[in-house]
């Protein structure tokens, strides 16, 4: 699947967004997200110390540090994620279970 994905990253663009992903944090917003504890991904329930701030759409890939691009993970979906955007995650599941080829 690497061979696929391309990443160019903007130093300055990912600077700025995750300054802003900072200050999301901080929100009223982003606290009942953590009190709900659970993770986007898998949907299982993570401790709010636990919980990892994960863009759908990667910074790393253009992504934005706004509400609608910003969930709730629990450590591990966010490291398996990697920088995939949500197609590529498909893709990569689909792969993965021999049904890709």
């Amino acid at each position: 699947m690497s061979e696929w994905i391309d990443i160019r990253k903007d130093p300055a663009h990912v600077a700025r967004e995750r300054a802003r992903a900072r200050e999301l944090r901080q929100t009223d917003w982003w606290r009942q997200q953590v009190q709900r504890g659970l993770c986007h991904y898998c949907g299982k329930p993570v401790p709010p110390e636990q919980i990892t701030m994960d863009h759908v759409v990667p910074v790393a890939r253009g992504g934005r540090s706004t509400k609608g691009n910003i969930v709730p993970a629990c450590p591990a979906c966010n490291k398996s994620k990697k920088a995939l955007t949500p197609a590529e995650q498909i893709l990569a599941g689909l792969e993965r279970d021999g049904l890709g080829k």
